[in-house]
C-alpha cells in the first residue's frame, strides 16, 4: 500500500530516487501513510578506552572531557547542526575518564559507569556487569526522549580512541582483514596508523586465544567496546523497541549499529544511514552491511554530526508522502 501511494504520486515512477525508498521505510516504521517527525532528539555518550594508553590516537585523552565541556558552551558542531536542524540535544557521561562539577557542567547527564573502560590489549574492556549498565544507560535516554514525544532519535558519541574498538568489531562481526578495518582515526600519519594495526592485532589475537572457539556476541563486543558504545548500542535496541526511527553517523556508530544488528536483527529496519565518512573501513563496513548512506561528505567528526546532517534528506522524504498530490487528484494523466 505504501509503496502504490509513493507510485501515484504526480511524478514518473522512481524519479525521487533515494528519497522514495527513505519515504517508504519511514512509512512501514511508523506504521502510517501520513508519517511525521515528532520532537527529534540527540543524544550523545562520552566515554574514554584503556587501549588509547598504547598510542592509537593523535588526540590526547583530555579532550574528551574538554570537549563534552565544549558542547555546555555550545560551541561544538554537534551543537550547530542540532541548532540549524532543531534537535534537543543531550549528552551524557558514560565512562569519561574526569569528574565533572555538576555546577560548572549542568547540562552534562552524569551515568558514568567508570573512569573509561580497561585497556583490551590485555584484559576485557569491560565487565559483565558494566556491559549491561551502560546497555541500561542508553536505554533509558531513549525512554525520557520517547516520554517527550520523540520519534526520531540521532546519535553519537565522543571518546578519544573509539576507532580502534569500532575496527576490531568490523573485523571480529564481518571477517574482513584487520588491515582493511583500521584507519587514521583523528589524524594518525602513516607510522601511527602501522602501530595502530600492529596493536589491534596483538589485541585481537589475544581474544582469540581466549575464546579459539567462538564467543556470544555480547561477549565479543565488550571484551572490546568503550563504555559509550555499550550505551549507545543499548540505545539503538530499546529505540527499534519503541518503533523510532534511528539516525546512524560515521565509523562508529556504524559499528554499534552492526553489533546492536548481531543482537537483534530487526534494529536494522529502524536504521537510516546518515553519511559514510572518510575513516578507512567504513565505506566496506555499509557495504558489507547492505546500507545505503545519504551522504559522502568525507565527513569523519563524530559526535553525531553526519547524521544530523542527513536529516534534511529524511524531511523531504516525509514531506514527499505528505504533500504531493497524486495523478488522479491534480487530473494529470498517469502514463506508466
Amino acid at each position: 500500500m505504501v509503496q502504490e501511494r509513493i507510485d501515484n504520486l504526480n511524478k514518473p515512477k522512481g524519479s525521487l530516487g533515494r528519497l522514495e525508498s527513505l519515504a517508504l521505510q519511514v512509512a512501514l516504521v511508523q506504521h502510517t501513510l501520513t508519517p511525521s517527525l515528532e520532537h527529534p532528539c540527540h543524544i550523545l555518550f562520552g566515554g574514554d578506552h584503556g587501549i588509547e594508553r598504547e598510542g592509537v590516537s593523535v588526540s590526547p585523552r583530555e579532550v574528551t572531557w574538554q570537549q563534552m565541556k565544549n558542547y555546555g558552551r555550545g560551541g561544538g558542531g554537534v551543537n550547530m547542526f542540532c541548532r540549524q536542524h532543531g534537535f534537543n540535544l543531550r549528552v551524557v557521561d558514560v565512562g569519561v575518564d574526569y569528574d565533572f562539577d555538576p555546577a560548572e557542567c549542568p547540562h552534562i547527564i552524569n551515568c558514568k559507569i567508570a573512569h573509561g573502560t580497561r585497556n583490551f590489549l590485555h584484559e576485557e574492556a569491560m565487565t559483565e556487569r558494566e556491559w549491561q549498565q551502560a546497555l541500561a544507560v542508553g536505554a533509558a535516554q531513549v525512554d525520557e526522549c520517547r516520554a517527550e514525544g520523540c520519534n526520531v532519535i540521532s546519535l553519537g558519541e565522543m571518546g578519544i580512541g573509539n576507532t580502534s574498538p569500532s575496527s576490531i568489531l568490523m573485523h571480529l562481526l564481518l571477517d574482513i582483514p584487520l588491515a582493511e578495518c583500521v584507519g587514521a582515526g583523528s589524524g594518525l600519519d602513516a607510522t601511527g596508523v602501522q602501530h595502530k594495526r600492529d596493536v589491534l592485532q596483538a589485541a585481537v589475537d589475544r581474544f582469540r586465544g581466549e575464546w579459539p572457539a567462538g564467543c556470544p556476541v555480547p561477549t565479543l563486543v565488550r571484551s572490546f567496546a568503550g563504555l559509550e558504545m555499550a550505551a549507545a548500542i543499548g540505545a539503538m535496541l530499546r529505540a527499534a523497541e519503541h518503533r523510532m526511527l534511528i539516525l546512524v553517523d560515521g565509523f562508529i556508530m556504524t559499528s554499534c549499529m552492526l553489533a546492536a544488528s548481531r543482537m537483534d536483527e530487526a534494529v536494522m529496519d529502524y536504521a537510516v544511514f546518515g553519511h559514510c565518512g572518510d575513516e578507512g573501513g567504513h565505506r566496506r563496513m555499509l557495504c558489507a552491511m547492505k546500507a545505503e548512506p545519504l551522504l559522502s561528505l568525507g565527513l569523519r567528526l563524530g559526535e553525531g554530526t553526519g547524521a544530523l546532517c542527513a536529516y534534511p534528506l529524511v524531511q523531504s522524504a516525509v514531506n514527499m508522502l505528505n504533500e504531493m498530490d497524486t495523478f488522479s487528484h491534480a487530473r494529470i494523466t498517469k502514463y506508466f
